[in-house]
């Protein structure tokens, strides 16, 4: 299916392509086995001897990921709402019961503020970390964090990566397939050190449950 899309792209209308950058980036944040990396990169290489300009390219691109972010984003914080109500009684209802079994609020209340220490890092870096784009929208979401600050760091976060990608196949060319090898030496370091940031707080939070406890 890919390969026929870049078959087609390589002959469409700047309009098309735009629209196709669009909605592969948003897809990738609805369906994450899409891969939308490598057509990102595809268009980049497109430049070298069409009508596609650099920065609208980054334009369609960023906001598909973003609108995709957010629509993922938005569904996870209005389920947490319901399953965890601020301040206030959480819904009473089968999904709830099942939840609050494995994580009562009073639980969730303080994971919830110490997410946030970290939270907004997290969506600020989202697009670099390897496999984990879509986890980090749920998260967000179900963390209630704001929506304004997720907008923006999240915005920040796809225009950054786009930007990347599509110089990056730009400056391949013809050997823009090679983008993967390149999105792994960005996202591979960046993931790791999140990953024992995440480690560590959640360690910090155990050892600090423990204390009370004992």
């Amino acid at each position: 299916m890919l390969e026929s899309a870049i078959t087609y792209l390589q002959h469409a209308d700047p309009f098309a392509i735009y629209a196709f950058l669009f909605l592969i980036a948003f897809l990738e944040n609805i369906v994450p086995p899409i891969p939308g990396d490598v057509p990102v990169a595809f268009i980049g290489y497109l430049i070298n001897f069409s009508r596609v300009s650099f920065w609208p390219s980054v334009f369609f691109s960023s906001a598909g990921s973003l609108c995709g972010f957010m629509l993922v984003y938005l569904l996870s914080r209005s389920l947490g709402l319901k399953l965890y109500a601020e301040g206030g009684t959480p819904t009473h209802n089968w999904l709830s019961r099942a939840v609050h079994r494995f994580f009562p609020p009073e639980d969730m209340e303080i994971i919830r503020h110490k997410f946030t220490t970290h939270g907004y890092l997290s969506v600020l870096v989202n697009r670099f970390l390897f496999g984990s784009r879509a986890v980090i929208s749920v998260m967000a979401g179900l963390m209630h964090l704001r929506i304004l600050p997720v907008f923006i760091t999240a915005a920040i976060s796809a225009t950054v990566w786009n930007i990347l990608l599509i110089y990056g196949g730009y400056l391949l060319g013809s050997n823009w397939r090679d983008i993967g090898s390149y999105v792994a030496m960005y996202s591979l370091p960046v993931t790791g050190i999140f990953l024992l940031l995440v480690v560590f707080s959640v360690w910090r939070f155990i050892a600090e449950r423990k204390r009370k406890h004992d």
